[in-house]
């Protein structure tokens, strides 16, 4: 199995004379630059840990290229278990456009996660965006999927029997938070057209959920939470950061009433009554702007017959409080969280 040391899309270029490459196109300060000439820069605002680090006793973590073309690669997480697991694959957030699988704070949480919840974790690391627009990262999530599903297959033969042999295949879930939300619930709207198709329907492989955390999603509209809801400096997500980053993953040309980000848009709605999507599970923070498109989501979903959506608010906190600690209730909000997500993955 290759090495993998850190995510080369997240090199520093904090060093760079911003002069030399002229006029600033888009930018979330200290998070990402982009100029007229082609140039980015992402600072390191999170460090990168290795899968060596172990933050939690008795949980595996190893790395693993799933597409060396693509350079796409996953994160997995272990508990030791005298039992077979359910698995989650694991989209990290960022706006599509930052972030990494190896950030330290989804190594943390992933872990704590895997540990407390019960559960075999997959954590990929997609393609961002500007450099791959969507729908590449849809694409990274179901070659992902798909890549466990041939695993399901002929797991037992490969390299990947140190996780293979304790995974049950036939609790499969997708999961993600912000962005990576995002990307769970358009990957099971996808794999949901074809499901019983050859592709995804051998035994033992079946999806059976999705966990969508603060589900990134827009609009053209402005909804009273984003207008309104106050936003302290520790917060994860503002309405300007939240435009750079959908102009900046969407196909050239879009608006933010794209269905890839605005899913109600344009008859959405029926849209969902002929998408077989899995029973779903939705974590909205009452401090996040994005809380009053996350509950037309919700509404949406149960209007269009998904007979199985849990909604739960968590109070208090604001947009990725689960990886950036950023509230005094993070970590009661963060257990509680787990304990939802423990029962939903092991009914």
């Amino acid at each position: 199995m290759a090495a993998i040391s850190v995510d080369p899309r997240m090199s520093l270029s904090i060093g760079h004379d911003r002069r030399q490459h002229g006029i600033v196109t888009d930018e979330i300060e200290g998070i990402i630059t982009v100029y007229k000439d082609g140039h980015l820069e992402r600072p390191l605002v999170v460090p990168n840990v290795a899968c060596t680090v172990a933050p939690q006793p008795h949980v595996t973590s190893r790395d693993v290229i799933i597409n060396k073309v693509s350079n796409v690669w996953a994160r997995f997480y272990v508990p030791r278990c005298q039992r077979k697991l359910p698995l989650l694959v694991y989209f990290h957030g960022g706006g599509f456009c930052v972030g990494s699988a190896a950030w330290k704070c989804y190594h943390e949480f992933l872990a704590n996660l895997a540990s407390r919840a019960g559960c075999l974790i997959m954590s990929v690391n997609y393609r961002l965006a500007p450099e791959n627009r969507l729908p590449a990262a849809y694409e990274d999530g179901c070659n992902a999927l798909l890549w466990v599903k041939q695993q399901a297959s002929d797991g037992s033969s490969t390299d990947q029997r140190w996780w293979w042999s304790q995974c049950n295949f036939s609790k499969v879930f997708l999961a993600g938070d912000s962005a990576g939300a995002n990307i769970a619930h358009n990957v099971a709207t996808r794999l949901g057209s074809f499901e019983s198709s050859e592709s995804m329907a051998s035994k033992p492989f079946c999806l059976k959920g999705t966990i969508l955390i603060q589900p990134f999603f827009g609009g053209e509209g402005r909804t009273h939470s984003e207008l309104y809801t106050a936003q302290p400096s520790t917060s994860a997500l503002s309405l300007t950061a939240s435009d750079v980053y959908w102009r900046l993953a969407l196909p050239v040309g879009a608006n933010r009433d794209h269905p890839w980000c605005n899913p109600l848009v344009n008859n959405g709605s029926a849209m969902l009554e002929t998408s077989r999507i899995p029973p779903t599970m939705v974590f909205i923070s009452e401090m996040d702007i994005l809380k009053d498109r996350n509950l037309e989501f919700c509404s949406a979903m149960i209007k269009a017959g998904n007979k199985r959506v849990e909604q739960l608010m968590c109070r208090g906190v604001g947009h990725a409080f689960q990886i950036l600690h950023n509230s005094h209730l993070s970590q009661p909000r963060t257990r509680e969280m787990i304990s939802h997500i423990s029962a939903f993955i092991n009914l």
